[in-house]
């Protein structure tokens, strides 16, 4: 399996636990707030145990700054999803908007000339 694809799916992963553990506690308010941090720094260790790996993994084939606006995009990507199934948030206009502009910045980031990554 190529290494970007490695990267990517480690990301993802992570970035399912990290948005659980940041957001998963706003559909239940009623818990005390203590709680609901203890309960996502629980979580958010296996992102960490995602998110290393994956950015060793990355580092190389993609540069730090690629890997930040790579994690960036997919961070936006899963949020988006998890606001609309599990919070019931539909996204605006301006949502949509901005996250095209991240894929954008990605664009930039991943394909620039001399760096960019070959598919």
């Amino acid at each position: 399996m190529p290494t970007i694809l490695k990267t990517v799916g480690l990301l993802v992963l992570s970035n399912l636990f990290m948005t659980y553990a940041w957001y998963g506690h706003l559909k239940d308010k009623s818990k005390p707030l203590y709680l609901a941090i203890l309960l996502s720094w629980g979580v958010a260790f296996f992102e960490y145990c995602l998110q290393v790996p994956a950015n060793r993994i990355g580092h190389g084939v993609l540069t730090a700054p690629q890997l930040k606006t790579l994690q960036e995009v997919i961070t936006f990507a899963v949020f988006a999803l998890f606001s609309y199934f599990y919070l019931h948030e539909k996204p605006t206009m301006y949502d949509h908007l901005s996250f095209g502009l991240i894929v954008l910045a990605v664009g930039i980031s991943l394909f620039q000339p001399g760096r960019g990554v070959n598919l």
